[in-house]
């Protein structure tokens, strides 16, 4: 018996390891497919375009849409379809059918456009602003004005044409086409009344006086002190409307604090939806926040003293002067800080909490852009299903990456590659160049932005976006855009079947920013940017970046549930330190738990020094001298750079050296920087996972440390712009520390998986060049495929050049799809050992801008850069053989055509195409005529080089 528990306990042993062995990618789903923003263009869809829209899509390796009503295409009025009526609803119900048999999964915006809004919002409520006019009255004195505030109103239009106020029907939906006018903001002259008012006495209580004004605005009301300051409160509509909306979409966006706001705004939904099958939905989008980006501020709400009570404790009428900046500076920032905590609740409680209920209840997950709130953005972020950031800077990417992965989310999306540069101007390179700084940022389901749905019959270039990349079927690199969605769905399978795997828990430090005063009563939050210049939380941050440090932020909410267990656990994922960043304000409550998890064990690392303040004015004085008790607690005792304050099994550490404090704290450190890789770090049931960049512009070849890899770690290597993969080389370096040789071409991702286990597979495989390169020469035949304005002549050419070097203005408008071939004899060597290589490199030294190589009739597979190269095997190469290069160019040529000879294709309500940078700007729209024809097709040479394997084994 014993010898038979033994063979088997070696079976199973044996046979685990062997099914590790096989090195599979992860399975693919839809949702590790990069989605896209699909813009209805005035909802004028119908069902035979919805199925090729959708087809074509799928074909290209899309794994799903978010569904988006915008603004419509001039000329197609009758086609309209007004949001959520019954023709439109029946689109829906078919889109969701079509999808389905198609594995594409749907999201659906809440809305048109952005924000949340449209006209069935009632002005109660409609985003609101507050106002407020002081008087001072001497002893004895009454006040002769009458206390009215009269606002001379305006309105801004999303299209940058005029529109005199006063040419504007009231109410804003007696205004029928709201389409062509396209408001953005409007207030409407008239007199607002007083909400409140109420009397400072200099020496003396604050006394409300609301009940002594009359219907005229007549106050009726003597000084009776020595002297007094009086403040009367207004509001009116903030009047954001909302922006790109679709027809039947535009109104008044909502107040984002009024329960009741979001509950009305919701209803709409339910009784649209009534009767249908919208089971299809996977989830719910919310286009950032974004009321704000307007004249004014939306800052108030009907029931906000009332809340504020509550909340507070005390009545912020009673301090009113203090919240308008008119009390001593230490008082305005207190109080001003309570109306911003009571603003952050309301829109995380009112609107957030809530939308996500009402989501939930209807078996659909939300999906939120919190950036540009007024309020915490990790809070706002943690609340819902998906995250989602936007940008350019991997900091910003970090409040959403870090609210998902403090709370556990599976999924934080990307809204990807939103003006990269000019119209027509991005390449897929350019695009999974923007892509890959999401996946740094901790981002694993990217969504382009977008692409709008347009019909068959449409002319060319079809209907499309304001904002670039034009992720369409009309797009030249169409052909080849299923190699940049394999290359995301590759990445994504493994970042999607992986959790965090970073040390260092980052304290965001919100309160500092909510009692800073200044112009603004409400800030707005959009990672680093405007708010947290200049602060030692953006400095350290940035230096943990640059020295491989793996972090997330967090916020007070989020602390309170944080626990100890061998590391500070939350939501199941594990950090080993706390890092308060050198803020000024720290709540009792918040260094309460910080002490009470280093009794557990925790290590608390304070950059600088401990915060001496709490925040806010309400029970102030309770509230310090909980702070003041707790800090007594930390003796700290000096220790080199450091100071260390034990407290139970833990430790507080402190420094003003964020590398001595780090290393004290014991945390890994990453040295990838140092080789110019830039890195994410993950965790899987295998092991650590690393998708490392190489975004310099040199090849990486060499050896480098990785600290998940110990003496018996074995790494894997794939790659996800091929799929290949296989075992690297590890070895003990000079300094006793486990070295992985890795080999990055610039602009190559690399995924390596580091598993614990041993593995027996096939090293992966790297090459070294045998011999130097033979340029392929001859006579090579151009043919233009497909494309237009028209297809140019083919022709015979002596060198490769690019198609708009030739001399013909047919070929210098084109844009599309050309054929470059040629015969050639497969190179011969004088060493005999050289004609016997496994393969051969095929480099293309110059394409504009992706190509597909086909050698003796059989495709090698599509590059989309930025580098163009295609391994042979020595089997395929012929003695004689026929290259093929299908080259596909930019849209901007054809563009530019368009322009030049005004041909309509900028039809669009609203925005219409605004360009990108000025100098491309003409009578307000993009404008290419001037432009000269743009690199198209190859240039330079197209060489073979024999090639040896130099494989990477254990």
């Amino acid at each position: 018996m014993k010898s038979r528990s033994v063979i088997f306990l070696l079976f199973s042993f044996l046979t685990s390891n062997a099914l590790f062995a096989q090195l599979n990618w992860p399975v693919v789903n839809n949702t590790m497919k990069p989605w896209t923003r699909w813009w209805w263009q005035g909802s004028a869809v119908n069902k035979a375009d919805l199925a090729k829209n959708l087809g074509a899509y799928q074909r290209a390796g899309i794994g799903g849409v978010e569904l988006t009503p915008i603004y419509g295409a001039m000329g197609h009025e009758k086609e309209f379809l007004p949001f959520l009526s019954k023709g439109w609803m029946e689109m829906l119900g078919y889109t969701l059918k079509q999808s389905k048999q198609l594995g594409l999964g749907v999201d659906l915006a809440n809305g048109t456009g952005w924000p949340f809004g449209g006209p069935w919002i009632a002005d109660k409520d409609a985003s609101h602003s507050i106002y407020y006019k002081t008087y001072n009255l001497s002893a004895g004195e009454s006040l002769k004005e009458k206390i009215i505030l009269h606002q001379e109103g305006f309105v801004r239009t999303a299209n940058g044409k005029s529109l005199d106020l006063k040419d504007v029907k009231k109410p804003l939906l007696a205004n029928k086409d709201q389409q062509s006018i396209s408001i953005d903001q409007i207030q409407y002259s008239e007199d607002l009344y007083p909400i409140m008012i109420m009397a400072y006495p200099e020496n003396g209580l604050a006394e409300n006086i609301s009940s002594k004004i009359d219907s005229n605005g007549k106050l009726n009301w003597r000084n009776r002190n020595k002297s007094t300051t009086i403040i009367a409160l207004f509001t009116g509509l903030h009047g954001k409307i909302v922006e790109r909306a679709a027809p039947g979409g535009e109104g008044y966006a909502i107040d984002h604090f009024s329960p009741t706001a979001t509950k009305n705004y919701l209803k709409h939904f339910d009784n649209a939806f009534r009767g249908y099958d919208v089971s299809g939905i996977r989830s719910f989008f919310n286009d950032s926040y974004e009321v704000d980006d307007a004249r004014g501020q939306s800052n108030w709400t009907a029931s906000f003293l009332s809340e504020f009570k509550t909340r507070k404790k005390y009545k912020l009428e009673d301090h009113l002067p203090a919240l308008f900046g008119l009390d001593s500076p230490e008082k305005n920032s207190q109080v001003l800080y309570d109306y911003r905590a009571v603003i952050d609740e309301l829109l995380l409680e009112h609107f957030t909490i809530n939308w996500k209920k009402w989501a939930t209840a209807r078996g659909a997950m939300v999906r939120n852009q919190s950036h540009g709130s007024p309020a915490n953005t990790l809070d706002l972020y943690s609340v819902v299903d998906i995250p989602e950031t936007e940008g350019n800077d991997i900091l910003r990417f970090k409040f959403a990456s870090s609210a998902g992965n403090v709370s556990g989310k599976k999924l934080v999306s990307a809204e990807a590659a939103t003006w990269l540069n000019e119209h027509f101007l991005s390449d897929w390179k350019d695009v999974r160049k923007a892509v890959d700084l999401f996946f740094l940022g901790g981002v694993n389901h990217i969504f382009y932005h977008g692409t709008a749905y347009s019909p068959a019959d449409a002319p060319w270039p079809g209907w499309l976006f304001y904002a670039a990349v034009h992720f369409q079927p009309t797009n030249p690199m169409w052909k080849h855009f299923d190699v940049l969605n394999k290359y995301i769905t590759r990445t994504q399978s493994f970042l999607q079947t992986s959790k965090p795997d970073n040390d260092i828990l980052v304290y965001y430090p919100i309160a500092d920013q909510y009692a800073k005063t200044g112009k603004a009563m409400l800030q707005h939050f959009d990672g680093m940017e405007h708010n947290f210049e200049e602060t030692d939380f953006k400095k350290l941050s940035e230096w943990m970046l640059e020295n491989d440090y793996q972090f997330d932020f967090f916020s007070s909410r989020q602390l309170q549930r944080f626990s100890y267990d061998k590391g500070i656990v939350s939501s199941g994922n594990k950090y080993q330190v706390i890092l308060l960043p050198g803020n000024k304000y720290l709540e009792a409550a918040d260094l309460g738990k910080l002490v009470a998890l280093a009794r557990q064990g925790a290590t608390i690392a304070v950059y600088k020094d401990v915060a001496n303040e709490v925040p806010g004015f309400a029970d102030r004085t309770n509230r310090q001298s909980k702070l003041d008790s707790l800090k007594k607690l930390l003796r700290f005792s000096v220790d080199g750079l450091t100071s260390r304050a034990p407290v139970g099994r833990g430790f507080f550490i402190v420094s003003e050296d964020a590398g001595a404090l780090l290393r004290a704290c014991k945390v890994r450190k990453e040295t990838l920087h140092e080789n110019k890789l830039s890195f994410v770090r993950k965790k899987n049931q295998q092991g650590t996972l690393y998708f490392i960049s190489n975004n310099g512009e040199n090849e990486f070849n060499g050896w480098i440390n990785l600290s998940a890899v110990t003496e018996r770690a074995c790494v894997a290597a794939f790659n996800p712009m091929n799929g290949e993969k296989g075992m690297l080389s590890t070895r003990l370096g000079e300094d006793n520390q486990h070295e992985t040789y890795l080999k990055l071409q610039p602009g190559e991702s690399m995924l390596l998986q580091v598993s614990a286990r041993a593995i027996t597979a096939d090293p992966f495989s790297t090459y070294d060049k045998q011999a130097a390169p033979t340029i392929l020469s001859g006579k090579w035949q151009l043919e233009f495929l497909e494309g237009g304005p028209s297809l140019p002549q083919s022709r015979t050419i002596e060198s490769l050049v690019p198609w708009n070097a030739l001399n013909d203005t047919a070929a210098n408008n084109f844009s599309g799809l050309a054929k470059y071939s040629l015969n050639f004899e497969r190179p011969v060597f004088a060493n005999k050992d050289v004609q016997s290589g496994l393969y051969w490199e095929l480099t293309l030294d110059k394409v504009y801008h992706t190509a597909e190589v086909f050698l003796n009739g059989r495709s090698l597979g599509a590059s989309i850069g930025p580098a163009y190269k295609w391994r042979i095997k020595n089997s395929d190469l012929a003695l004689s053989n026929k290259l093929e290069i299908e080259v596909a160019n930019l849209m901007a040529n054809r563009i530019a055509y368009m322009d030049r000879n005004n041909l309509p294709w900028k039809i669009f309500y609203n925005t219409n195409m605004p360009a990108r940078k000025k100098e491309n700007s003409k009578n307000g729209l993009f404008d290419a005529s001037q432009w000269k024809p743009l690199p198209s097709g190859l240039s330079g040479s197209a060489t073979l080089t024999p090639l040896i394997t130099t494989r990477s084994s254990q």
